[in-house]
């Protein structure tokens, strides 16, 4: 599911300008959906998985609710394309806007009932080997917007659009059928149904701030890269350093899994973190195309200790019963994180120094809110 969902991203941002502009919308019209998207996500986000834990206790399954947002989310994913054709008039051309707002939306429907879904495979110190899939997956889609971008633009928005939706539909059919007839932990669950969980509301404010902290450091770092490369080493190869840092992702999630399992996830992430903070820092370096990838490899194997680990450590702040609601504060984060690298670091002529140490910064701040969530944890 988290493949699926990171290759849907993956297809709509190679492709958002170019239909922007194909109906007469000025580029940056991209940057503002994406910032009202992502604070719509914001808010949208906890509230799904809040609904879905109350369906979970409810009628003992969060499916319907996952299911209503893939559907919605395919459908409209197909749509977008459409637009070519019947949005081409003055005043139906701002169809393809509200459109493609409203499959954001879709998409913020389902996330945080499908992945809090790990909380119920796995049990608490297994979870980070078992989110080392997640992240494999993810880390692969990933790779395939610098990698793979051009081949992706060549099939066509109507082709492209049509593929992610179609992987969205079958990741979701493997999710439902493939997975446990068990929960984990559904005795546990039973016997406490009937009992009136608390919010732990000092938790979830650790778990947003480190998905703020997390998120907003990563896209601070993937402006800076292409951004220090452009400045400092303009013949290099800019898709293969971005694309390295993926597959490294990918390649390390599986033995920072067992690592995270063997240290504990806090203090995992913690150390993933700081070295994410170092490493940020020394995007200022990179003076070849041989040093941006090895750096780029030295984040990416980083960046899967901390990628491991966050549905974990948002699943160990909260009571079972409240599984969405903690995934969907560390989404929310993330989200807001989004906004706010877009909004107030996008095209503001900021130097890649400058970026990465904000980046650098917000790792710390993610290190400091996991460090400080032993006392709320459950775990």
């Amino acid at each position: 599911m988290q493949g699926a969902i990171t290759l849907l991203w993956v297809v709509y941002n190679l492709y958002l300008v170019q239909l922007l502009t194909a109906l007469g919308f000025a580029q940056g019209l991209a940057l503002g959906l994406l910032v009202l998207e992502n604070l719509l996500a914001m808010v949208i986000e906890p509230l799904m998985g809040t609904f879905s834990d109350q369906m979970q206790h409810r009628m003992g399954t969060r499916f319907p609710i996952i299911s209503l947002g893939v559907v919605l989310a395919a459908g409209l994913f197909v749509v977008v394309p459409s637009a070519l054709i019947w949005g081409q008039g003055p005043l139906l051309r701002w169809g393809l806007p509200l459109l493609l707002v409203a499959w954001a939306l879709a998409m913020a429907v389902f996330r945080s009932p499908a992945l809090s879904l790990l909380g119920r495979y796995a049990i608490g110190t297994q979870q980070p080997r078992a989110a080392s899939i997640l992240t494999l997956v993810g880390g692969l889609s990933g790779a395939m917007g610098p990698l793979a971008g051009q081949f992706i633009l060549g099939l066509g928005p109507f082709v492209a659009f049509g593929l992610g939706s179609g992987v969205l539909v079958l990741a979701t059919l493997a999710l439902r059928w493939l997975g446990p007839k068990q929960a984990v932990d559904e005795a546990r669950d039973v016997a406490s149904v009937t009992a009136s969980a608390s919010t732990p509301w000092s938790g979830l404010g650790l778990v947003f701030g480190a998905g703020v902290g997390v998120g907003l450091g990563f896209r601070l770092v993937m402006m800076a890269l292409p951004a220090t490369l452009t400045q400092q080493v303009p013949q290099a190869n800019q898709p293969l350093v971005l694309g390295t840092l993926f597959v490294a992702l990918a390649l390390t999630a599986i033995p920072a899994g067992k690592l995270a399992q063997r240290l504990g996830n806090r203090r995992a992430m913690v150390l993933g973190l700081g070295t994410l903070a170092g490493l940020a820092i020394l995007v200022g370096a990179i003076a070849s195309t041989v040093m941006g990838v090895v750096l780029a490899a030295l984040f990416g194997a980083a960046l899967s200790l901390v990628s491991n680990g966050t549905l974990p450590f948002a699943l160990a702040m909260v009571p079972p019963q409240r599984a969405g609601l903690g995934t969907g504060t560390y989404f929310s984060g993330g989200a807001l994180a989004a906004s706010v690298g877009a909004g107030l670091f996008g095209n503001r002529g900021l130097t890649p120094a400058a970026i990465t140490v904000a980046a650098a910064i917000a790792f710390l701040l993610a290190g400091l809110c996991v460090a400080y969530s032993k006392r709320f944890s459950r775990l």
